[in-house]
């Protein structure tokens, strides 16, 4: 499997694709770093993400994009900005038919360190060992989306299989009083 991790921001937006199997460690298959120059308007600084997302979309080929899961910050400027950006990323997977999941930072790091409160030393530090590379991707926006792509390739089939396991309970359960109703007639 292959996954595109995104770690979003309007100036600095960390891309990174990984490949794996059940069994197998992960690989590196590229890093990267989408810059937008904050003084630019704030359409343009989307539509420039959005063409950089898709291009790696279509260079890489992936089959899940993994996005960071914005949360409170107390600068409402910078959580807008970084929610507006993953959205970016997310339209532009869903143009393409893949599947997205959503993780937080505290997810992400409890993955691959085994840390929820790991800080972005830790995490750089196992993804360089993870994908031994020789050395430490930079900056930490790109250590953080390749974090991302390995916690979807580690945890992404699990949740799929619970969320599958889920519908299918309750399909059995809405057909159960479906035929409970029918039967009381």
């Amino acid at each position: 499997m292959r996954v595109l991790g995104v770690d979003p921001g309007l100036t600095r937006c960390g891309l990174g694709v990984v490949d794996g199997a059940p069994g197998r460690p992960p690989g590196l298959v590229a890093a990267g770093l989408v810059r937008t120059p904050a003084a630019d308007d704030i359409a343009a600084r989307l539509l420039t993400l959005e063409a950089e997302i898709d291009s790696w979309l279509a260079e890489h080929r992936p089959d899940a994009v993994a996005v960071e899961r914005v949360f409170s910050q107390h600068n409402v400027r910078t959580v807008m900005g970084t929610a507006q950006a993953g959205a970016v990323a997310v339209l532009c997977a869903a143009r393409r038919g893949l599947p997205v999941a959503l993780h937080t930072p505290s997810e992400v790091k409890a993955a691959v360190t085994g840390n929820g409160r790991a800080d972005k030393a830790q995490v750089t530090t196992m993804v360089t060992r993870l994908l031994r590379m020789d050395d430490p991707p930079r900056p930490a926006d790109t250590a953080d989306a390749l974090a991302l792509a390995i916690c979807q390739l580690w945890r992404g089939g699990t949740q799929a299989r619970l969320a599958a396991a889920a519908r299918a309970a309750g399909a059995g359960a809405a057909r159960t009083a479906a035929l409970g109703a029918g039967g009381a007639r």
